[in-house]
């Protein structure tokens, strides 16, 4: 669903196999490399919990998408490594889903939107 952009690697680490087995207490890394198709002056990470079809917000310490290894302001052409974590609270419930992270430019336009399915556990 990549608008502006296109993905051309994603890396959560760890994350051996599918579905990422997120143990609750522990951060998780993101590495998205992706090219750019327009130019933005900045740039706002949006995550979710998909489940039953419906998208609940995921809060993640820094949405600021230039602040997270991305330098702005935003060129087309350009490729861009995305860096953030995934923080997994302890309180979160022992479930499986499908996280969705989004990254969108000054135009709420996708530089990027990707899915993986994760089961959180203790």
């Amino acid at each position: 669903g990549s608008i502006d952009g296109s993905i051309q690697e994603v890396n959560v680490s760890p994350c051996p196999t599918q579905p990422c087995l997120l143990h609750k207490g522990t951060s998780y890394s993101i590495n998205v490399t992706f090219a750019s198709k327009i130019e933005s002056q900045g740039s706002k990470a949006r995550v979710y919990g998909e489940m039953l079809h419906v998208d609940i917000p995921f809060p993640i310490p820094e949405p600021d998408g230039c602040k997270s290894g991305i330098q702005c302001p935003i060129q087309k052409g350009h490729s861009y490594s995305y860096l953030n974590k995934l923080p997994v609270k302890s309180e979160y419930p022992s479930i499986k889903l499908i996280v969705k992270w989004e990254l969108v430019d000054d135009q709420d336009q996708l530089l990027f939107c990707w899915k993986i399915p994760v089961q959180i556990t203790s």
